[in-house]
């Protein structure tokens, strides 16, 4: 996929950062060690972690080179690597590995986040929130309208995450877990360039198929989900929608 525009992605920083302030919350005492930030991205929370850890070495991780010049820029992170989460190695132990709408870009949880509760020292935890939308029509809508319009070519669409269940019992034996759902309801004000829920969901996860097509094509894809979007999530008075958004949050103290 092409890079991320963090212009775009900033443009629903206030909905975006309410789950990770809402997943920083939930945790508590933790021992001494760094605080990694994993999927920072443009850096939305490192003031946040900053505050909650004070005097903490703050480690920024992400794959995104346009991402983390803006995480940069906000210099709240003592260091900020360019890797991918899948083949990140902290050079310590960290005391704290928080992760948030970044993992659901990959598979193989079952593996994978039993790995990154092995990096943690003793008495840290690892605390992740993943967006839980696939199945919602402003997610499902970007595969059935590109299905449709260009028949016989295929995106790779993204992992599914697992279950709420399914986590549990891939990490209670590791150590103590968390668990939970929240349906956000989330204010998207009107925008004079289209449905809201497309302006918010082009950003992220309509990256693979906005980038499978051509100019020409991305108008005529735009098309059709602005019109699936203005069925599924009907436009306000205003022009705004209150657009319910699941996410998924768990926390794992080893």
């Amino acid at each position: 996929m092409s890079d991320w525009n963090p212009d775009k992605y900033s443009r629903f920083g206030d909905v975006r950062l309410q789950p990770a302030l809402d997943l920083l919350a939930r945790i508590g005492a933790v021992p001494e060690g760094d605080v990694v930030d994993l999927g920072c991205g443009n850096g939305a929370v490192g003031a946040r972690l900053r505050d909650r850890f004070e005097g903490r070495v703050l480690v920024g991780v992400d794959n995104s080179e346009a991402m983390l010049e803006k995480a940069h820029v906000g210099g709240a992170y003592d260091a900020l690597v360019t890797a991918d989460i899948a083949d990140w190695v902290p050079e310590r132990a960290p005391a704290v590995i928080f992760s948030n709408a970044a993992l659901q870009w990959l598979d193989g949880h079952d593996a994978l986040l039993p790995q990154l509760t092995g990096m943690l020292r003793a008495g840290g935890i690892l605390a992740v929130q993943m967006p839980a939308q696939n199945q919602a029509p402003s997610h499902a809508a970007w595969g059935e309208v590109f299905s449709t319009l260009f028949q016989g070519r295929d995106v790779a669409r993204g992992p599914e995450i697992l279950s709420a269940g399914a986590y549990f019992d891939l990490l209670a034996t590791i150590g103590d877990v968390r668990v939970w759902e929240v349906l956000y309801y989330q204010y998207l004000a009107a925008s004079e360039d289209g449905h809201p829920v497309r302006r918010f969901t082009e950003s992220t996860f309509a990256r693979p198929y906005l980038d499978a097509v051509t100019s020409a094509e991305r108008l005529e894809l735009i098309a059709g989900y602005e019109a699936a979007m203005a069925k599924a999530y009907p436009l306000r008075a205003d022009g705004s929608v209150l657009f319910p958004f699941r996410r998924l949050f768990l926390t794992v103290e080893i």
